[in-house]
C-alpha cells in the first residue's frame, strides 16, 4: 500500500504479509535506488552554473558512521561497498533535489553501493534482516520514499541527518546557522527571500562593524600620507630597497599599519563563501522572486541591472582605496579588476549578486564616512 500525503514529498510504503500456509514464511525487504549518471555540465559554465559543481552521487547515513557521500567517479573506481546499519537511510542527492529510502528506525539493514553495466549506471540498495511470518500470522512493515526538493525542515522530521543531503561544503558550520537563525526567520518576517538577503547583509555588517571601522581607518591614514609616499618613490627612483625602508619608517612615524586593513577582508571571505553555497544550494530560493525584473533569485539577472550596479560600486570602492608604493603596471591591472569581476558576476545567480551589491553599497557608504572623518584627522596630524 502506498500512502500519499497532501503537501508532502514523502510516500509511505506499507507492506503487509499474511501467511495462510502451514509452514513459516521467510524473506527480506529490498529497496534500491538506480540511475544513470547525468550528462556533464559544460566546462565553460564554471562557477556561474551550480549544476557544474554541485554534488551528484549516492549517500547513506548510520547513527555510528553518520553521513557518508560518494561521488559518481568514486563509485565506479572504488568498487562495491557495504555497511550494516540500524536506524539509517540511503539516498541519491543532486542540486536542489534528493531521492531517499528511509526504512523503519529499528530495522537492521545491509546497505550496498555499486556501479553497473560497464559504469553506465550505479545503485545504492538496502536489504533488511530476515523477516519470518509463522503460519496464520501476519507482519506489517513500513518505509518512506522521499522524492523531491531538499526542504530542510521536512527532511529532518523524516529521519535524523536526512537534511545533510543539502551540501553547503566546507563552510557548513557557518552556512547552516546563517540559514536556520538569520535568513529563514527574516524570510518568515518579510515573506520575500530577496529582502531577507538584504537584511542578512545588514546584520552581518553591523556585527563586523568594529573590524570594518579599523580597516577603513587604516585606509584613511594611508590615503592621507599617500602624497608623501609618492614623494619618497620619486626621491629614491629605482632603489627599491631604500624606498621600502623609507616607507616603513614613515609608517612607523605616523603609526600606520598597512596590515590592519587585511584582517576584516580575511574574515569576510569565509562568510562570503558560506553565503555563496547557502544561496545556491537552498532550494527555498529556487524560482523565488524579489521585485520587478528579478523573478528568480537562483537565475542570472535577465537585464544585468544588478551586475552593473555591482560593477559601479566596485569601481568607486577601488578609487577610494589607497595603493601606496604600487607601480604603474600594477595600478593598471587593479583598474581592470572591477570590470573583470563585474563581467563574471553578470552570470551569477541574482540572489548572490544582490548580496554582493548590498554588501558593497553598505561598505562604500561606511568607507566614505570613516575615510572622510579620519582622513581629515590624519591630515591635520601629518601636516606639521
Amino acid at each position: 500500500t502506498y500512502v500519499f500525503t497532501r503537501g508532502s514529498y514523502a510516500i509511505t510504503q506499507r507492506q503487509e504479509i499474511r501467511n495462510a500456509g502451514a509452514a513459516p514464511w521467510r524473506g527480506a525487504a529490498y529497496e534500491q535506488l538506480l540511475r544513470s549518471p547525468p550528462p556533464p555540465a559544460p566546462r565553460t559554465s564554471g562557477l556561474t552554473n551550480p549544476e557544474a559543481y554541485s554534488f551528484v552521487g549516492a549517500a547513506w547515513y548510520s547513527p555510528t558512521e553518520k553521513f557518508e557521500k560518494f561521488k559518481i567517479p568514486d563509485i565506479f573506481e572504488d568498487g562495491p561497498q557495504s555497511r550494516d546499519v540500524t536506524g539509517g537511510w540511503i539516498a541519491m542527492p543532486q542540486h536542489h533535489f534528493v531521492l531517499a529510502w528511509v526504512p523503519d528506525k529499528d530495522e537492521p539493514q545491509s546497505f550496498s553501493l555499486a556501479g553497473l553495466d560497464n559504469n553506465t549506471r550505479y545503485l545504492v540498495r538496502g536489504v533488511s534482516s530476515q523477516i519470518e511470518v509463522g503460519p496464520g500470522e501476519s507482519v506489517t512493515r513500513e518505509s518512506i520514499l522521499w522524492i523531491g526538493p531538499k526542504l530542510q525542515g521536512q527532511l529532518e522530521a523524516i529521519a535524523p541527518g536526512l537534511k545533510l543531503t543539502l551540501d553547503y561544503g566546507i563552510f557548513t558550520f557557518l552556512a547552516q546557522p546563517m540559514f536556520d537563525f538569520v535568513l529563514k526567520p527574516l524570510h518568515d518576517l518579510t515573506g520575500n527571500w530577496g529582502w531577507a538577503i538584504i537584511l542578512t547583509v545588514l546584520i552581518i555588517k553591523l556585527i563586523l562593524y568594529p573590524l570594518s571601522a579599523k580597516q577603513y581607518q587604516s585606509f584613511a591614514k594611508m590615503r592621507a600620507i599617500q602624497p608623501r609616499i609618492e614623494a619618497l618613490k620619486e626621491r629614491y627612483g629605482e632603489d627599491k630597497q631604500k624606498f621600502q625602508m623609507a616607507m616603513m619608517e614613515l609608517y612607523k612615524k605616523e603609526k600606520v599599519n598597512p596590515a590592519a586593513g587585511c584582517l576584516p577582508i580575511l574574515i569576510t571571505i569565509p562568510i562570503f563563501i558560506a553565503l555563496y553555497w547557502m544561496l545556491l544550494e537552498s532550494v527555498e530560493m529556487r524560482q523565488a522572486p524579489w521585485i520587478g525584473w528579478i523573478q528568480n533569485l537562483t537565475a542570472p539577472d535577465p537585464y544585468f541591472i544588478l551586475p552593473a550596479i555591482n560593477l559601479a560600486v566596485m569601481y568607486l570602492t577601488q578609487k577610494m582605496t589607497p595603493t601606496p608604493g604600487m607601480d604603474p603596471m600594477q595600478k593598471k591591472i587593479m583598474t581592470f579588476m572591477p570590470l573583470v569581476f563585474g563581467v563574471m558576476m553578470a552570470f551569477f545567480p541574482a540572489g548572490l549578486v544582490l548580496y554582493w551589491c548590498t554588501n558593497g553599497i553598505l561598505g562604500l557608504a561606511q568607507q566614505y564616512v570613516i575615510t572622510k572623518r579620519h582622513g581629515q584627522q590624519s591630515t591635520a596630524v601629518a601636516a606639521p
